[in-house]
Parts: structure tokens; C-alpha cells; sequence
């Protein structure tokens, strides 16, 4: 092919391939740096708490988180507690916007640079949605979830089988191996960017099992490692004052903090 071009021509092919070559390399070159240099996101000020959002569970009832938004207020602290869309039985992506929304109202109104957010039951996944999802890790001081079926719960997993009908959107996603956890769990269970702490209990008989509720890089509490004698269920997480005691020990202080048995006297009092 090349001895038939003249020889002008032939060094005008073999300069255009040159430039061509270049190019891809550049190009490969590019896309390599790029997935090697993304800028990490720097942990959020830990000293400068601002207002409290929690975050309801399947089926989106606010009363048993006003128990603990309550011993928030009354600590000081800015809480409020999320109305989920579609009566928390909807896509959980959904939920994680009105999250997100709830979070940028509470900035602007309190002028805070963060916010510290506690989810209860499924409000825990959806506020990892948000932190992983849609920019939350870089707005969170605080993530501490409550009885939270991060890696599914086989009550779901049993309804979307055998009642499909009876399982809305929320809970076919709560089901184990789900697409929505499946891709959540993917990676990092818990972004850089806020601190975080998942404190669940062993008799939880609606997340199963009650194991779901760990977190890979959270401060892990079961309630019984703290106080053994507990017996506090699913329902009730939000309400205990033992429970309401050990997420304001993580809020207010100067960092979270692995809480163990030497801790039940203090926050049983």
C-alpha cells in the first residue's frame, strides 16, 4: 500500500497515524489519571454539630421518633423529624431526595456547615443512599442509624416471594440481594466524608437477621453489648432511654465513641 505513494504522500499518511496514535494514548493516558486522582472527600468538621434530621422507617410513622427528637431538643439540639413521601412504602431513592431536600432547608434556615442524621429501621438505608448517592457525605457530621436492615431482612425477602401484592416498592428493595442493596453494598458500606455508628438490637424480630443491621466501618453497638439485660425490640429502638441515651453520647461528643458495658451505668441513669 505504501511503496504505491509517492513519497510526499507517504510521509503525510505515516504523520497522520503518528498523530493518531498520539491521540489514543493521550486519551488512555487521561482516563486512567482520572479513575486514579479522584480528590477524596475530606471528613466533615466534627466540632461544629448542627441541627439533627431523623429519619422514619418503612411505613414513614414520625410518633416513635418524636420520643427521641424530644430528648434531642431538650439537650439542645435542632432536630426534626423527616415526613417521608408516599407514606415510607415507596422507592427508597425517593425517600433519599426528600432527605436530601430536608437537609438543605435545615442549612440554610440554621446557617449550620453540616448536619448530623439519624435513621431509624429503613431510614438508615436511605440515609446511606443519600450519603453515598447524592451528595450527603459531604454535608453529614454524623450518620448513626437504628436497627437498620442494611443488608436486607428476610421479613421482606418473604413478603416480595410469597405476597408480592402486600409489598410495595420499599419493601422489595429491603429484601435481601436486592438490586437496591446489592449495588449500595457494592463498595464502601459508609463513605468518607461523616463519622458513623449503627446501633441495633439482638431481639430485633423485623430486621432478620438481626446481624443485617451491622455496618462495615461504622462503630457497630449491639444494645446488649452495652447493657446485657436489655430487651428492647424493633419498634421500640427510638423510644428507649437507654437507646436515646447512647445516640446522643454519639451526637454530642467530640467524636463517636465504641460503647461497651462499662458505659451501662451511665447512660441508664
Amino acid at each position: 500500500m505504501f511503496a504505491s505513494l509517492s513519497p510526499a504522500r507517504r510521509r503525510l499518511v505515516i504523520g497522520v497515524i503518528a498523530l493518531v496514535l498520539v491521540g489514543v494514548v493521550a486519551l488512555v493516558v487521561s482516563v486512567v489519571l482520572a479513575r486514579n486522582t479522584n480528590t477524596p472527600i475530606a471528613q466533615v468538621d466534627q466540632s461544629l454539630p448542627g441541627p439533627v434530621l431523623l429519619v422514619p422507617g418503612y411505613g414513614g410513622s414520625t410518633d416513635a421518633l418524636e420520643v427521641l427528637a424530644d430528648r434531642l431538643r431538650a439537650e439542645g439540639r435542632d432536630a426534626t423529624v423527616v415526613a417521608l413521601p408516599d407514606g415510607g412504602t415507596g422507592d427508597l431513592m425517593d425517600q433519599a431526595s426528600t432527605l436530601e431536600d430536608a437537609v438543605d432547608a435545615a442549612l440554610t434556615r440554621t446557617g449550620a456547615t453540616s448536619v448530623d442524621v439519624v435513621g431509624y429501621s429503613a431510614g438508615g438505608v436511605v440515609a446511606r443512599i443519600w450519603a453515598a448517592d447524592l451528595g450527603g457525605a459531604e454535608q453529614a457530621r454524623r450518620i448513626v442509624t437504628l436497627g437498620s436492615p442494611h443488608h436486607g431482612t428476610q421479613v421482606a425477602g418473604l413478603a416480595a416471594q410469597f405476597l408480592p401484592g402486600q409489598c410495595p416498592t420499599a419493601c422489595q428493595q429491603l429484601a435481601p440481594d436486592s438490586p437496591v442493596l446489592t449495588a449500595l453494598n457494592a463498595d464502601d458500606e459508609t463513605p468518607a466524608g461523616p463519622e458513623w455508628v449503627s446501633i441495633w438490637t439482638e431481639v430485633d424480630q423485623v430486621v432478620t437477621p438481626p446481624t443485617s443491621a451491622s455496618l462495615d466501618g461504622a462503630i457497630d453497638i449491639p444494645v446488649q453489648s452495652v447493657c446485657a439485660d436489655s430487651t428492647v425490640d424493633h419498634g421500640n429502638l427510638p423510644r428507649d432511654p437507654l437507646v436515646g441515651a447512647m445516640v446522643s453520647a454519639e451526637l454530642n461528643g467530640d467524636s463517636t465513641t465504641q460503647l461497651g458495658a462499662g458505659d451501662c451505668t451511665g447512660l441508664s441513669s
